[in-house]
């Protein structure tokens, strides 16, 4: 398990790749030269939609072969559900990646030369031992979708401010108290999902996020929806279960395009059920959502 085995990998295991899987056009004439070790590697990258590609997911790595870093050309890397407790500096070489998965990992936290990954526009780093985010983060500002969720996040860094290109951020199952001022500054997200932390709140400026489709808080501790959240108009899923909301906003018949009353954790719709609702809000529910906008607006 220690260095050796992680080096040893490219001539057993990566023999185990598929043949068909290879291709010769996953080379660049102008690449430099490299050390036989790496070579050896870059023989078992592919061309993947177009993306020059290596995955080197579920091979027991405790650490990565350094010769790896040497391929500048990788433009996908696939490191998960491997045994990694730290990536080195020499991250910041891979200058060309778009998307990055670290998914099921023990990393404990992410190198700052991730920075300097210009390109990148999707990262992967859900389930490992994250108790924080670099700020150097921030200056990926290509990123579109990411991925932080099962960690032990407490918040992120103001330099995230700076992510206009972010559709999709995932933070569930984390120890976020409130949501990070950062996100609300994160004006393309279409996808927030913040289930299973320690929110008790949902801050007014929420009604920023005006792209937002999705929204999962499922799971926390919230006892009241602000107003400003009913502004969000585009809103097709809107997860606020098991948390402790005894009322709802009476805006709330602003957001028609949640549609019904929803059950599946993913379903479109409101899910709103499982939690301590007051009367009338719990019996008006049982004749489903139009049921409850009709009881809300005005007259």
């Amino acid at each position: 398990m220690g260095g050796k085995q992680s080096r040893s990998f490219s001539t057993k295991e990566l023999n185990e790749v598929s043949m068909g899987q290879r291709s010769k056009s996953a080379l660049r004439d102008d690449q430099p030269t490299l050390s036989s070790a790496a070579e050896r590697i870059r023989r078992h990258a592919t061309v993947h939609f177009g993306y020059s590609t290596l995955s080197l997911a579920m091979r027991a790595l405790d650490k990565t072969p350094a010769e790896l870093w040497e391929l500048r050309e990788l433009q996908k890397l696939n490191l998960s559900m491997n045994c990694l407790c730290s990536l080195p500096s020499t991250l910041g070489a891979l200058d060309n990646l778009v998307i990055l998965n670290l998914w099921g990992n023990n990393l404990s936290s992410l190198p700052p030369e991730i920075g300097l990954l210009k390109k990148l526009r999707v990262l992967f780093a859900c389930r490992n031992r994250l108790s924080e985010v670099p700020e150097e983060l921030g200056s990926c500002t290509c990123l579109e979708v990411l991925s932080l969720a099962n960690n032990q996040i407490t918040g992120l860094p103001g330099s995230l401010a700076a992510m206009n290109s972010l559709t999709k951020l995932n933070l569930s199952h984390n120890r976020i108290a409130h949501i990070p001022t950062c996100v609300y500054t994160m004006k393309g997200l279409v996808f927030l999902h913040l289930a299973c932390n320690r929110l008790e709140t949902i801050a007014d400026q929420i009604q920023d996020l005006v792209n937002l489709k999705i929204l999962i808080v499922e799971g926390n501790s919230i006892h009241t929806l602000p107003k400003t959240l009913c502004f969000l108009q585009s809103l097709e899923l809107l997860n606020v279960d098991f948390n402790d909301l005894q009322n709802v906003p009476v805006e709330l018949y602003l957001l028609s395009r949640l549609g019904r009353l929803a059950c599946h954790p993913m379903d479109k719709g409101l899910h709103i059920i499982h939690n301590p609702l007051l009367k009338p809000i719990q019996e008006v529910l049982q004749g489903g959502l139009s049921a409850l906008y009709n009881y809300l607006k005005p007259t």
